[in-house]
């Protein structure tokens, strides 16, 4: 069966996380593209003054304060749709925290901690929103990582949710197909990205942690989940380095694990003094306001050549050819006056 999806502006979206980084960058991109939005989070605070901000520029905009760790704080998210919106079209689930450390030295309770959030969290939301779209068709967009296709040290509780989020998207995605349900299920696999991520992760290094680069801006993350929204896609990397850590991992594993040896360590970490542990979000939300990105002092990429190219393959095409032709006339025109 082809999935045919709603244009965004038609749509009742319910996004997790969404009060911070990509989340928080993608409702506030959909709402101005007129999206109704469920809006999802632990910081009813921050989610009720970002209900505030969309609802002040026209976006009709709930909000639900829910740890997508807890099954039934889901169940709920899906019921306040259903009962304020009529239901929805579109379920992103992107909460997430993460770790930085040596696998040794986290504690099993954060580890399980973690894995609650990342994988059980995109359990529960993709089952209540698979049973409520089979119904009336629409999407799932589940946020995975570059590290779904190739762990990294220094996270690898999380390189281990996001391998776990890949595997159970591919199976559900395959089992609603052989049931021709009129759902779309897509993977999102950013890069690094500048958001709140390190500064919400728990820390046990010895200096404060950091994003390897290349970086990208949340927006493009958005921009991605947005189309997937509107378009059925079976998964999308954003960023270039993404695909090709991917397709290096799947044909050159052992050369990655050099590189990684080599390499993946001193990236991760900074020339910064480690600040308070206890200042991170793993079990409770930290209180810093709406912020969409963290404010890397390096380079931060605004765009991604490679993800729009595999989100409008015909136009990539097109654009190609035509500058084949116009490469070849050149040419030629150079070889006529020779």
């Amino acid at each position: 069966m082809k999935v045919q999806l709603k244009k965004i502006a038609d749509q009742v979206m319910v996004i997790t996380g969404a009060t911070s980084g990509i989340g928080l960058t993608t409702a506030r991109k959909a709402a101005r593209r007129g999206t109704r939005l469920v809006l999802v989070a632990r910081n009813e605070d921050a989610l009720r003054q970002l209900a505030g901000e969309l609802t002040s520029e026209g976006c009709k905009a709930l909000y639900v304060a829910a740890d997508v760790g807890k099954e039934e704080d889901v169940r709920r998210v899906a019921e306040t749709a259903i009962r304020e919106f009529g239901g929805f079209d579109t379920w992103v689930n992107n909460a997430g925290v993460s770790i930085f450390g040596r696998m040794e030295d986290v504690s099993l309770e954060d580890q399980r901690r973690l894995i609650d959030t990342n994988f059980w969290g995109v359990v529960h939301g993709s089952l209540l929103a698979a049973k409520h779209l089979k119904e009336k068709g629409g999407a799932i967009i589940n946020i995975g990582s570059e590290v779904s296709d190739r762990a990294v040290p220094l996270q690898g509780i999380y390189s281990a949710s996001k391998h776990a989020v890949k595997g159970f998207t591919d199976s559900l995605r395959v089992e609603l197909e052989a049931e021709n349900a009129p759902v779309s299920v897509t993977l999102i696999k950013p890069a690094s990205i500048d958001t709140m991520f390190v500064p919400h992760a728990k820390n046990y290094m010895q200096v404060e942690p950091q994003l390897p680069p290349p970086v990208y801006a949340p927006e493009v993350v958005a921009d991605a989940i947005l189309h997937a929204a509107a378009h059925p896609m079976r998964d999308i990397y954003v960023g270039g380095v993404a695909k090709l850590t991917a397709s290096g991992a799947y044909h050159l594993p052992r050369l990655i694990d050099s590189y990684m040896k080599r390499f993946a360590f001193k990236q991760q970490q900074s020339d910064k003094p480690a600040q308070d542990r206890e200042r991170n979000s793993l079990y409770r939300p930290v209180g810093d306001g709406l912020r969409q990105r963290q404010g890397r002092d390096g380079r931060v990429h605004e765009s991604s050549w490679y993800t729009q190219a595999a989100l409008h393959p015909t136009a990539t095409r097109v654009l190609m050819f035509g500058a084949g032709l116009a490469l070849a006339a050149l040419w030629n025109s150079r070889r006529s006056s020779a």
